[in-house]
């Protein structure tokens, strides 16, 4: 696909094991929203969105692992069911499975990833909802359940699990159009599975998403249950919070990344009236922008 300058896309991949052991994450942009040579490069003219692409391959466990190597326009191809960052690649298979093929190199360690994670989505979804009040920002949530199989050579690990798929992609830079946001996913048994989006926009006022998705495939939107804060990070003292029903306030159980401008956690929730375990993000774009962040990101993001 075409982004256009100073846009981005990215498809996102997350994952927890059957067995409880283990998780991942994986995220293919192409106009890394998180990149620091973007950032810096859009301020300079230099806002060709192919020429900053990385595949994020975070693996959570007794192997942790985290690689996003950024690479230049040449290391770039696409098809329509295609797309190779370097070495690595995404791509749809002729049966609707989504195969990615990792071949990195993790920091601040240099340890190899590579092998393959195959995503079967069990429930499709069509519909894209904007997240801004300009139109600029999408999103869709291409798979809200999914299988996982996860084959890696190195670090030697295979397990099976339950998996989420989406895509976002915008015409600006994120930190243009958002404040903070929190989102998480839970599986509900079987394929039904709940979603939460609450954003705080510069412009038109917050915005909250509950979405729950049967597993004939239809979408009901239901009230936004309150908000909780959730403890901040205990790093990097990072805001929390997420949505649940009201006498049941969510809970960390185990930070997964615990960064200056984004954490990722599973959380023991109550959604529904059904107590659940989620994935969740939070996401904070004032502490991304500012200077003493984009000072440190090159040291995790390494540029070839």
């Amino acid at each position: 696909m075409s982004v256009p300058p100073r846009g981005y896309a990215w498809w996102y991949v997350d994952a927890l094991s059957d067995d409880g052991k283990h998780g991942l994450t994986l995220i293919a942009f192409i106009g890394s929203v998180f990149s620091p040579y973007y950032f810096k490069g859009r301020r300079r003219g230099r806002h060709d969105a192919h020429d900053y692409c990385s595949l994020n391959v975070c693996l959570y466990g007794e192997e942790r692992r985290w690689t996003m190597t950024e690479r230049r326009r040449p290391a770039l191809a696409q098809s329509p069911s295609r797309l190779s960052i370097g070495p690595s690649a995404v791509h749809w298979n002729s049966d609707e499975t989504l195969t990615v093929d990792i071949d990195e190199i993790g920091t601040p360690i240099p340890r190899r990833v590579r092998g393959q994670v195959h995503v079967t989505p069990l429930v499709f979804n069509e519909r894209v909802f904007t997240l801004d009040a300009q139109g600029r920002h999408r999103w869709r949530p291409i798979a809200p359940s999914a299988r996982v199989e996860v084959v890696l050579e190195r670090p030697a690990l295979r397990w099976t699990g339950h998996a989420y798929l989406d895509r976002n992609w915008g015409d600006e830079p994120l930190e243009d159009a958002f404040v903070y946001w929190d989102w998480s996913r839970a599986s509900m048994g079987g394929e039904d599975s709940a979603i939460l989006y609450n954003i705080n926009r510069r412009q038109g006022g917050p915005l909250s998403l509950a979405l729950h998705f049967a597993a004939d495939g239809s979408l009901t939107e239901f009230e936004p249950p309150p908000d909780h804060r959730l403890p901040r990070c205990p790093i990097w003292q990072m805001a929390r919070s997420s949505q649940a029903d009201a006498p049941h306030p969510p809970r960390v159980v185990k930070t997964l990344e615990d960064t200056p401008f984004y954490s990722r956690s599973v959380i023991a929730t109550h959604l529904m009236g059904r107590p659940l375990e989620a994935v969740h993000e939070s996401l904070s774009l004032d502490r991304f922008r500012s200077a003493w962040v984009q000072h440190l990101l090159p040291y995790r993001m390494p540029r070839r």
